[in-house]
Order: structure tokens, then sequence, then C-alpha cells
């Protein structure tokens, strides 16, 4: 098993991930040299240099790049991914979708432009998991 390939993102992520947790409030940009897991509320743009999780009820208003990303939680802005996103059902983007590669669940809300820049198809999936269990 341990040769398997891990699927979703976050089973990847390596290193010591940064956390705003629930409740966090952050007013202003945000770097960070690897993955960041967001719970809690941000404003302002955001250079994720790894993964970029939002979870369930997480907020981020500006714009926002990453190497990939899983959104569960709400972004009023752009959010551009080098490599893939992972929009869950429970996502609402406002704003521009880039990735080199976009999978997207049923019941996804995104009021903007889409852009694949790979050139792929957007892979749409049905949910499985439940709501919040990132």
């Amino acid at each position: 098993m341990a040769n398997t390939p891990r699927r979703r993102l976050l089973d990847r992520i390596g290193g010591t991930p940064s956390l705003l947790a629930n409740g966090a409030r952050v007013v202003g940009d945000v770097e960070t040299p690897g993955a960041l897991m967001l719970g809690g509320t941000v404003q302002g743009d955001g250079d994720v240099r790894g993964e970029l999780c939002i979870s369930v009820g997480a907020y981020w208003q500006g714009e926002v790049r990453a190497v990939s990303a899983v959104v569960a939680g709400t972004i009023t802005g752009a959010i551009i991914v080098t490599q893939r996103i992972e929009i869950a059902s429970t996502a609402v983007i406002r704003g521009r979708v880039a990735a080199g590669s976009i999978a997207m669940a049923r019941g996804a809300t995104i009021d903007g432009d889409i852009t694949v820049t790979s050139g792929q198809a957007i892979v749409e999936f049905e949910e499985k998991r439940a709501p919040g269990s990132d």
C-alpha cells in the first residue's frame, strides 16, 4: 500500500502546513512558503507556495495564488492555481478561477470566468465525502 498514489491533494502535503483556524481573522496580504489550511477569514491577497485548503465556513476576500488547492468554503476574488484545483460541492467562488486542471463537484457555485490553462476538460464529480471532512 505504501506505493499507492495519493489521490487527494491534502494527502500529498509535505512538511508542516500553516494554519489559520476557525474564528481566526487576518486583514492584509498572506504569504506562506508552503501549504496553508484556512478555517477562518482572510481579507487581502495571498501567495501560497504550496497547497491551499479553504475549509467549509472559511472565507477569503482578495486574489489568491497557490500551487494547488482544495476549496470547500467561499472566495470573493480570483483564485489562480498553477497545478490542480478541487472545488467541493459546498464551495462558493465569486470571481475568476484559473488552474492547470479543475475538478468540480456538482453543487459548487462559481460566479465568474473559469480557465483551464492546460487545455484539459473540467472534471465534474459527485461529492462522496460528508461536508466538512476535508
